[in-house]
């Protein structure tokens, strides 16, 4: 595979480096439910064990590309992540891995464990403007592994010593581990903070995000960082039509967010990428098969349900984010013609057949 070469998990070659070198960062007890993949090369579809592939990656910094991205400069740790979420867009970044978007996503991440000293590296780089860095914006740097690797020690570390803006989108509780140290960042630069969460509903998060706490675990790491005097935005996304954006469901979820005491509230209507979109398609039809002509008139013709679709779903949220005293949430670009928010999710009775889905969805 064409990353193999980044390994440092193989045989030694006996080989003295020509300075010494730092010694190694301290590590959690345990290996977090990850296996170490041993010498030989990390096959696609092999096994079901997730794996933590140790890499030495060769840059840090990642440029967005478009001349006006929402943040020009993004940083990840890790690369797959065992959250698990079926809906998940990165999951396409796999693939260029040579390794599938699906169960290799949940179960084959990549650990840069190199990630705190390229950074320090990178910001001190002569042409380094100091621009704010974006992280959480693929995988989730608070995923599983984070607990045995302690990466972000590292980065948050170098990023408050350089005084450089950055921002943190996570799932994970594990963010509350370094909760002093974010709160010393704050004091030297612009931190922003936010902790994503679609929906309250039990049954549904279980099943369509397996890897991550709770929702209203999640809700206690925004409650945490508002009793610290520090501003914690929550993304409530993704918003699911049929699962999570009935009116009742809706107005339980901005509410826990509104007592959690979030500064600000974003709602996004799922979209589905290729790559995502596979896996979630056949997460649907084994669990919510009735869902399926729904899918398939919202998400049949692209990635992104139809805007008015998207527009409706973002104008009840609004609506209830008012009633909460939770202000001005940014508004969803949605797609195309009209529909209707969908019904709370139903379970189909035993025995009702189920309906294949299309090539089209």
């Amino acid at each position: 595979m064409r990353w193999e070469n980044l390994r440092h998990d193989t045989e030694d070659t006996g080989q003295q480096p020509l300075f010494e070198a730092p010694p190694p960062p301290e590590r959690g007890t345990g290996r977090a439910g990850l296996k170490a993949p041993g010498p030989g090369p990390v096959e696609s579809g092999t096994g079901d064990a997730p794996m933590a592939v140790e890499i030495r990656a060769r840059s840090i910094l990642n440029r967005v590309p478009g001349e006006d991205p929402m943040m020009r400069w993004t940083l990840n740790p890790y690369r797959g992540c065992a959250h698990a979420c079926v809906y998940c867009f990165a999951r396409r970044t796999h693939e260029y891995l040579d390794l599938d978007s699906g169960r290799d996503f949940d179960t084959r991440i990549m650990v840069k464990t190199n990630a705190g000293e390229l950074l320090r590296a990178e910001l001190a780089r002569p042409d380094w403007a100091g621009e704010p860095v974006a992280m959480g914006t693929n995988t989730d740097p608070y995923q599983r592994a984070e607990g045995h690797y302690r990466l972000m020690p590292q980065i948050i570390g170098a990023l408050r010593e350089a005084a450089n803006p950055f921002s943190l989108l996570t799932k994970g509780r594990l963010v509350l581990r370094d909760l002093d140290l974010i709160e010393e960042a704050s004091r030297v630069t612009d931190v922003g903070l936010a902790v994503s969460v679609g929906s309250v509903e039990e049954a549904v998060w279980r099943s369509v995000e397996p890897g991550t706490p709770s929702p209203r675990a999640r809700l206690d790491v925004v409650r945490r960082f508002a009793g610290r005097g520090l501003s914690c935005s929550v993304l409530m996304a993704p918003i699911l039509p049929g699962l999570t954006d009935s009116a009742e469901q809706i107005e339980e979820t901005v509410a826990a967010i509104a007592e959690a005491g979030a500064a600000r509230l974003t709602p996004v209507v799922l979209h589905l990428r290729p790559g995502a979109r596979e896996w979630y398609r056949s997460w649907l039809q084994q669990e919510y098969p009735h869902l399926v002509p729904l899918y398939r008139e919202l998400y049949g013709r692209g990635s992104y349900a139809p805007k008015a679709y998207s527009d409706a779903v973002v104008a009840a949220v609004r609506e209830a984010a008012g009633r909460h005293g939770l202000n001005g949430p940014a508004t969803h670009r949605g797609r195309k013609e009209r529909t209707r928010p969908a019904t709370p999710p139903q379970k189909p009775a035993p025995g009702t057949a189920t309906q294949q889905l299309s090539l089209g969805f």
